[in-house]
C-alpha cells in the first residue's frame, strides 16, 4: 500500500507540475526534459516514503518535523527547481532560498498535523 501511495502522489504531483508549468509557458514551449524530470518524482516519492509512518510515531516533534523535512525535501527539490529553470529570469539563490523556506514549512506543519495520538 506505501508503495503504490508513493507511485500515485509521485504521477500527481508530476502532472501537476507539468500543467502549471504548461499553463504558465505554453504547452507547446516546455523542453523534453522538463517532461522527464517529472519522472523522477516516481522514485523520489518512493524513496523517502519510509520516513512518513516513521515520523507520524515520533513523539519528539524537532525529530518528527526533520523527518517530514526529510521525506519531502528530494520531491519538492525536483518540483521546484524543475520549474524554476524555466522562467527566464532564474535566479538560483533566491529559487534556493525558497525551497529551504518551504521544505521547512513542510516540515513544521506535517509535523504539528501528524502528531502520535497518546
Amino acid at each position: 500500500m506505501l508503495l503504490r501511495t508513493a507511485l500515485i502522489t509521485g504521477i500527481v504531483i508530476g502532472a501537476l507540475n507539468i500543467v502549471f508549468a504548461g499553463l504558465q509557458y505554453g504547452f507547446g514551449t516546455l523542453p523534453v526534459w522538463f517532461y522527464l524530470a517529472q519522472l523522477l518524482l516516481i522514485p523520489a516519492m518512493i524513496l523517502p516514503m519510509r520516513f512518513f509512518p516513521q515520523a507520524a510515531m515520533t513523539r519528539d516533534f524537532a525529530r518528527r518535523a526533520a523527518m517530514f523535512g526529510l521525506g519531502w525535501a528530494v520531491p519538492y527539490a525536483i518540483y521546484k527547481f524543475a520549474g524554476d529553470v524555466l522562467n527566464p529570469n532564474f535566479n538560483p539563490a533566491a529559487s534556493l532560498i525558497s525551497y529551504l523556506v518551504m521544505v521547512l514549512v513542510f516540515a513544521v506543519l506535517f509535523a504539528t498535523i501528524r502528531k502520535p495520538q497518546n
